[in-house]
């Protein structure tokens, strides 16, 4: 046996028991000692299915027919305990904050070692070494509840090292991380991989930002299957990430719409390795130049507006927002970015009732908001929570998304018809009769999105509307969102997806520890470097495919990237 092989499916099949049909078929797949693996495909795919046969969670907590074979260093995964297979896989959550056991952050990372019934010293040891490892070690007597996404994540991946397990596993690292963050995550990944020479299994949806780093291979999975395990620049350079309903690199599509034939040997996986010819930088180019320029339209008017909002939270210790003035138009499409607890949500709480301000005023159509309830603002401004969990109260899908229709006294037929219609766009028809407990988290998220989406607000504020949402679900959502704004609906959307803003905002409104630093186009915000670096931004690759292609102002080829990009929509009738 090559005792590098640490994990080896082959010819592997699983049925959970709840279900009518298998849910992955004919899974082969190896990893080697120090391998680096990126696994993507649409939601609903079999990756997190794939993930929980590695770590375990399939078994023992997830029961269902296994069949083929499943070795985790040369043994029968179903001849393991959950015990034995942990000290070899450990996986870092998607939500950190469902991971942590301790009241500090030493008591977290302590608790496998404490399951051991190490002794100390060693136990102490062991916990300096993971969090220095990390980069955690001036934190070891915080909660984690005080700390940023970023370190909060950085104590999750202490938490599996201090077991010095053979295979990291990463639930999307990045979906609740600001741009910044999300790159330093990846450069945390590499390097632990490096120091600890851990074969590491990243699941991830934001394929351009993993790539920051190289991967040995991305393996692609659709329907149950795995229909790719290829190096990063063969899967680039061919269809199918598209044809699965993955996002490919912003710079890959933009290279393809100049006329640039995006292969191998040019190596597309980033743009730090990508060989351009000079042919190829002469199309893109000729493409930007050729550009008509769109103009600006009319304003419209005003539909809300905060003035010198301030709001510090009731211990006192927490000054959230400092002297926030802004307004939103009526039928305007907006993003508000910035770092995490930069106050971003909570200035969409304050908007909605769910705190009160401590100084400011609201107004809403030019009249006095501070006074109304919540209930009375919902009827306004519908409101879209990041957790998806804090905004369910049913049990079955097609009862939560009918509730808001159902308290208003709407005829049945009326209810039926409005809720068909919002779970279709956010694909949940076909799991209309199923409980909500039996969703994924980015499931969940489409659940919150139909029952407001059915009750036609004036405004809606989404906070992360896509996070855990795969490509072809995400632009399902953002195309009704761009429907309903069409029809004169104010959408505005708290995001960490630079993709999503630059596709489909008009503008940006810009936080940095509790106030608004920029508010202008996407486009110049993104090629800012200083807004960039107070707000823990990222860079558009547009930006440096721009310099890298010899084009004097990158944000004017942003821009016309932006524009091309949504009449390219339209034309394909995406957007009808």
């Amino acid at each position: 046996m090559d005792r590098d092989i640490l994990l080896q499916f082959s010819d592997f099949g699983f049925q959970y028991n709840a279900q009518s049909g298998p849910t992955l078929f004919d899974i082969d797949l190896t990893l080697k000692r120090g391998e680096r693996i990126l696994i993507a495909g649409p939601s609903g795919c079999g990756k997190s299915t794939l993930v929980h046969c590695i770590n375990g969670l399939i078994p023992f907590s997830y029961k269902g027919k296994m069949t083929g074979s499943l070795k985790i260093k040369g043994r029968e995964s179903r001849d393991l305990s959950l015990f034995e297979i942990s000290h070899t896989v450990g996986t870092v959550l998607q939500d950190s904050d469902a991971q942590f056991v301790g009241m500090t952050v030493a008591e977290d990372i302590a608790f496998a070692l404490e399951n051991d019934c190490v002794g100390e010293p060693l136990l102490h040891e062991g916990v300096m070494e993971a969090a220095k490892l990390v980069n955690v070690n001036d934190y070891l007597t915080h909660a984690p509840g005080e700390l940023s996404g970023g370190q909060k994540q950085r104590v999750s991946v202490a938490g599996v090292l201090v077991d010095d397990v053979d295979i990291l596993v990463f639930d999307e690292p990045l979906a609740n991380l600001d741009p910044a963050t999300g790159k330093q995550a990846i450069e945390l990944i590499d390097d632990m991989q490096k120091k600890t020479g851990a074969a590491v299994i990243i699941v991830e949806h934001r394929l351009e930002d993993v790539l920051h780093r190289s991967v040995d291979r991305v393996v692609l999975m659709s329907e149950g299957r795995i229909v790719a395990d290829v190096p990063a620049d063969e899967l680039l350079s061919g269809t199918l990430l598209s044809d699965c309903g993955v996002r490919e690199p912003l710079y890959i599509t933009a290279l393809k719409y100049a006329g640039v034939d995006i292969t191998a040997d040019k190596h597309p996986a980033s743009l730090d390795t990508i060989k351009l010819t000079d042919d190829d930088k002469k199309k893109v180019l000729k493409w930007y130049e050729n550009a008509a320029r769109k103009q600006d339209g009319g304003s419209m008017p005003e539909l809300l507006k905060a003035d010198k909002l301030d709001f510090t939270y009731e211990n006192g210790k927490v000054h959230a927002l400092r002297d926030i003035s802004v307004s939103f138009t009526q039928g305007e499409m907006a993003a508000i970015v910035g770092t995490n607890g930069a106050g971003k949500s909570t200035f969409a709480k304050v908007i909605c009732g769910f705190e009160n301000q401590t100084g400011g005023h609201i107004y809403y159509k030019g009249g006095d908001f501070d006074g109304l309830s919540i209930k009375e603002r919902a009827e306004s401004i519908g409101y879209v929570m990041q957790n998806p969990n804090q905004m369910i109260s049913k049990v079955f899908i097609y009862d939560e998304v009918a509730l808001g229709l159902v308290t208003r006294g709407l005829p049945q037929d009326e209810i039926d018809k409005r809720v068909e219609k919002a779970l279709r766009i956010c694909g949940l028809w076909r799991m209309r009769k199923w409980p909500v407990s039996a969703l994924s988290f980015g499931q969940k998220k489409r659940v919150t999105i139909a029952s407001i989406l059915v009750l036609d607000p004036e405004m809606i504020i989404l906070d992360e509307p896509t996070a855990g949402q795969d490509y072809r679900h995400y632009t399902e959502i953002m195309e009704f969102l761009l429907d309903l704004n069409r029809q004169g609906i104010t959408v505005v959307m708290v995001t960490h997806d630079m993709h999503l803003m630059l596709e489909y905002a008009d503008r940006a409104v810009v936080f940095s520890q509790g106030k608004i630093i920029a508010d202008d186009k996407c486009y110049s915000i993104l090629t800012d470097p200083e807004i960039i670096r107070q707000a823990s931004l990222k860079e558009t690759s547009l930006y440096e495919l721009a310099v890298k292609c010899g084009i004097d102002d990158g944000t004017d080829f942003v821009r016309h990237f932006i524009e091309f990009e949504r009449a390219h929509r339209s034309e394909a009738g995406l957007d009808e």
